[in-house]
């Protein structure tokens, strides 16, 4: 591990003095080194997928035990992303009371936590669902945390496209919990995530483009132009409808998920072009800013899941 992940004492943060804190504020602290509001959107995509392979409603307990494990891993990685992010977390304001940098958590206790939970999402994976979904929970956590913190992040700005393939990893790990494998639908819907992530998170970069900059981490928008972030953002948007689409004629959707794919679609296409003339007319202010494509996105993608999830149940 290099010193550019804050190992090397000469160059690491300063870390706020830490403060007395009662358990349960050190219990929130822990919590919130699993970046929990991230995990959250994960899950949406996890439970409809079991739905659809499951072709109906799954075993509850299989639900259970899939979300408790995934909850676990994705929580694992988050926390070993903010040990090795810990210096550029200081140096960002979105990110500068995370609980490492506070000091209510100490870099030694947050990587060994990390670990604990890493390793236990694995073996309970394994024990409770089945080993496909366990080593894909693996590959998942080495996926953020290697291939992506480690490798990425810092020296490309294409970081988050190929950094977002760890993000797709829970439909395959639900799919894979109901069917013990993999099929080409549950490859369409990893698509959908992963074309989905860039215009996701570029307008989240866009905003705190300025922290990035500090930081010294190439977001495409801090290395690009606003013109040519919004053309990409375009282009990764039809190729997430495509993906959506194409799981249709694989036969495992119905009706309702296609009208779904068909309207949400369009409809955030629709936004993301609109986004994309205003960036290229010199548009400002809040009418259409980075941050409502942002929410828009988060949107659409619980919108096409639900629907994903609804869908095995409704057949005309």
């Amino acid at each position: 591990m290099t010193a550019t992940h804050g190992t090397d004492a000469a160059t690491a943060p300063r870390q706020q003095a830490p403060t007395p804190s009662s358990p349960l504020r050190t219990l929130r602290a822990y919590v919130a080194l699993t970046k929990p509001r991230i995990i959250e959107l994960l899950l949406i995509t996890t439970i409809p997928t079991m739905f659809l392979a499951a072709g109906g409603f799954p075993p509850l307990l299989l639900i259970v035990w899939t979300l408790v494990g995934g909850y676990l891993a994705a929580g694992g990685a988050n926390v070993l992303n903010m040990y090795l992010d810990r210096d550029i977390d200081a140096q960002m304001k979105r990110t500068r009371n995370r609980p490492i940098v506070t000091g209510e958590v100490s870099p030694r206790a947050a990587l060994l936590f990390g670990i604990v939970l890493s390793i236990v999402a694995a073996a309970w994976l394994w024990l409770l669902v089945n080993p496909v979904a366990s080593a894909l929970a693996v590959a998942a956590i080495l996926l953020y945390v290697v291939f992506y913190t480690m490798l990425l992040k810092r020296r490309t700005s294409q970081n988050i496209v190929w950094g977002g393939v760890a993000g797709c990893m829970p439909v395959l790990i639900g799919w894979s919990a109901v069917t013990g494998g993999i099929s080409w639908s549950a490859v369409m819907l990893f698509l959908v995530i992963f074309f989905w992530t860039p215009p996701h998170y570029w307008p989240l970069a866009e905003k705190f483009s300025k922290d990035y900059e500090t930081a010294g981490v190439p977001m495409l928008p801090v290395v690009a132009s606003r013109r040519s972030v919004s053309y990409q953002m375009i282009g990764h948007t039809v190729a997430m409808i495509a993906a959506s689409l194409a799981i249709v004629p694989l036969g495992h959707t119905g009706p309702v998920y296609t009208v779904a794919a068909v309207a949400t679609g369009a409809w955030f296409l629709w936004l993301v072009i609109r986004y994309a003339v205003r960036v290229h007319r010199g548009l400002t202010g809040r009418a259409l800013g980075p941050m409502v494509v942002f929410h828009a996105s988060i949107t659409y993608l619980s919108l096409l899941f639900v629907a994903l999830a609804v869908d095995p149940f409704v057949r005309f």
